[in-house]
């Protein structure tokens, strides 16, 4: 073995790739957010960039689908300073943000320490991240991106049979089913990002074009389980019409869906939905909620493999009549 030939690796800076951190850095990492959420265990969403905060300008805002979590996401080439730290802070207080993403080239341990002292003291109520981003190449191969978490918040353990104080009973049950639902459909399907469970009764996640749809599973009124495809491009006209371009589909649709379907207009909400249901609730015993959970993964990945060549299709056609779904008229 002694004839192994290994690469030598080699780390650049940022500014190697990108000269500029606010003109070339951050549009870039703004349309490819799925690399820090990766990162991070967040499905991220992004709702703009260099939004104004006094003389300051926040680099990124996002949302996190599954809890609809303001994100805040400050890049800083080089090491990390005092005046980015207040910064972030400032953005946190001043944008309603619960999670704060600081990323730079090089954490400084007393800023480690910082972030380690924030997330000790907020307590969960807004949580932080320290994200060191490098540039790496062997050899003559290509650049390749690297984020490294260095610190971020640490969750608190529930012993068994004993519930968080701050937690209610229901709700922690809640939070302890969708823990094992995202488990699994990130371990074995690729399906999220997301690594934490919440105390609530549902749950969003990205899908091929999330400004358009994104797929959800919840426990829903009158004692039952829903698993869909929601359908808010922020605009009802919209949204209604792309409902009624995919019902014209819709005995083809449910046919390789396997399942009849409720095509929801939701006259009361901006928003459409295409849904399953079952009976179930939260309070079911182990085995039974092990069986809602396998029925809501196996119906989330239909909807998945389903739905967004038929969106695609009316999508296409809206476009081509001047009425495109997202798009101001």
């Amino acid at each position: 073995m002694t004839d192994i030939v290994l690469g030598k690796l080699e780390k650049f800076s940022l500014r190697s790739v990108w000269p500029g951190e606010a003109t070339n850095f951050t549009p870039w990492l703004a349309a490819n957010l799925d690399k820090l959420g990766e990162q991070i265990g967040m499905e991220l969403e992004l709702e703009s960039t260099e939004v104004a905060v006094g003389d300051f300008s926040a680099d990124i805002v996002a949302t996190e689908i599954s809890t609809n979590r303001r994100v805040i996401i400050e890049n800083q080439f080089g090491p990390t300073d005092h005046r980015h730290l207040g910064q972030i802070i400032t953005y946190a207080a001043s944008l309603n943000a619960s999670v704060i993403v600081w990323i730079s080239e090089k954490s400084r341990p007393e800023h480690r320490l910082a972030i380690d002292f924030l997330n000790s003291n907020f307590k969960g109520n807004v949580i932080f991240f320290a994200v060191e981003a490098s540039i790496v190449r062997i050899e003559n191969s290509k650049p390749a991106f690297l984020l490294d978490v260095v610190s971020e918040p640490v969750e608190s353990s529930v012993s068994s049979g004993q519930i968080n104080a701050a937690v209610s009973e229901t709700r922690e049950k809640y939070r302890q089913y969708f823990q094992q639902l995202i488990d699994e459909l990130r371990q074995n399907y690729k399906f999220t990002n997301a690594r934490a469970g919440q105390p609530q009764n549902w749950y969003s996640f990205t899908s091929e074009n999330s400004k358009i749809f994104k797929y959800g599973t919840s426990f829903s009124q009158g004692g039952q389980v829903r698993a869909e495809i929601y359908l808010d491009c922020d605009d009802k006209e919209r949204n209604e019409a792309l409902l009624d371009c995919l019902m014209q589909k819709r005995s083809e649709i449910e046919a390789k869906f396997g399942s009849a379907l409720s095509w929801e207009r939701l006259d009361n909400r901006r928003a459409c939905r295409v849904a399953i249901y079952r009976d179930g609730h939260i309070d079911a015993d182990s085995e039974l909620l092990g069986e809602i959970r396998a029925w809501s993964i196996a119906n989330l990945m239909k909807f998945k493999a389903v739905f967004p060549p038929y969106i695609s299709g009316c999508l296409a056609i809206s476009s081509a009549s001047g009425f495109e779904p997202g798009t101001a008229q």
